[in-house]
């Protein structure tokens, strides 16, 4: 197998040849048709999350087909398509596991940054954390829902149903969520980088009421906003755009600090959440929506081997929608 690898923080990913690994128990082996590059990976190779497994192969939007099983796995076959995201082992024993929150397990793991993911031409996966995936579909335009659309639609989930909504930063979630709200018919209001007019375009032409800089204020009070920038100074603006018990989520796995402000920013029962990872029933009730509301994604391809090259326009923001890589 070949796989890009981080050796060292902040370092290029390095292009290698790995002998072939065997499935163990419970596991099964992917051949990668696809992998998205997510803004966690830029996170990772950045050193921004703390402790990840080095030397680690980044990438956790993988789609690809089972052509190894191992021991004691049921219930799935060689050559199915297969979804693999964020979270690639729980627990199953700790209070949150139990209750029904293996998002916020005690003894997580995830791909691509304490288990090996998709930046590669095969990955292992847990089994019963693989998200089965229909025959139909191009496996490009299929990768970015493994986090962009399932981290947005569990933000989605937490906003409430809300007539309204604000997207701050609008990149590969935003676009997978602004289609679904608009197929939910609420009313989108997109935030960009100021000044960035191709962006405001594109989201405009996704079914946006309304496109501005971050820096603008919405032509209506919100109902909620969702903020996929890992800006914390979007707080602030994104709590005075909603109106009175109105609800902020704040859906990165990362962000800079939030900077002070004033309590009457957050008065009136108006609510600031987070989201931390996904359980795999988000991933089976995203999935059935995303086929419901004909999601249509909006793709970038790379070949593996220009992986760094990938995460570079992403951290520039050259390109709208999501990338992908393809072995």
């Amino acid at each position: 197998m070949r796989a890009m690898v981080l050796n060292r923080i902040g370092a290029p990913l390095a292009w290698t040849e790995l002998p072939d690994r065997e499935p163990g128990p419970g596991e099964v082996r992917l051949q990668v048709a696809a992998c998205a590059v997510c803004r966690t990976d830029l996170h990772v190779v950045d050193g921004d999350l703390p402790d990840p497994r080095l030397p680690i192969i980044p990438g956790h939007e993988v789609v690809g087909r089972i052509d190894r099983i191992g021991p004691g796995v049921a219930g799935l076959a060689l050559g199915q398509r297969v979804g693999l995201p964020w979270l690639g082992h729980t627990c199953g024993e700790c209070p949150y596991c139990r209750d029904g929150r293996e998002n916020l397990c005690d003894h997580p793991g995830f791909t691509g940054y304490t288990r090996d993911g998709g930046f590669a031409t095969a990955v292992l996966a847990e089994a019963r954390h693989t998200l089965p995936l229909p025959d139909t579909g191009d496996d490009v335009a299929l990768a970015p829902l493994l986090c962009a659309g399932l981290i947005g639609w569990r933000a989605l989930a937490m906003a409430g149903p809300g007539a309204a909504l604000g997207l701050y930063g609008f990149g590969a979630s935003a676009h997978i969520v602004a289609q679904v709200a608009r197929w939910q018919g609420r009313r989108v209001f997109a935030f960009t980088r100021p000044g960035d007019g191709p962006a405001q375009a594109f989201a405009r032409s996704l079914g946006a009421a309304w496109a501005g800089g971050s820096d603008q204020a919405p032509p209506e009070p919100l109902d909620a906003a969702i903020i996929f920038a890992a800006v914390g100074a979007l707080v602030p603006l994104a709590l005075r755009a909603v109106r009175k018990g109105g609800r902020v989520v704040c859906a990165g796995i990362h962000m800079s600090d939030i900077p002070a402000f004033p309590y009457r920013l957050l008065w009136e029962e108006r609510q600031l959440l987070s989201v931390a990872n996904l359980t795999r029933r988000d991933g089976a009730e995203f999935l059935a929506v995303a086929a419901q509301a004909g999601i249509a994604t909006t793709t970038t391809r790379y070949p593996l081997d220009q992986a760094n090259q990938a995460l570079a326009d992403l951290r520039a923001g050259r390109f709208e929608g999501a990338a992908v890589l393809v072995p």
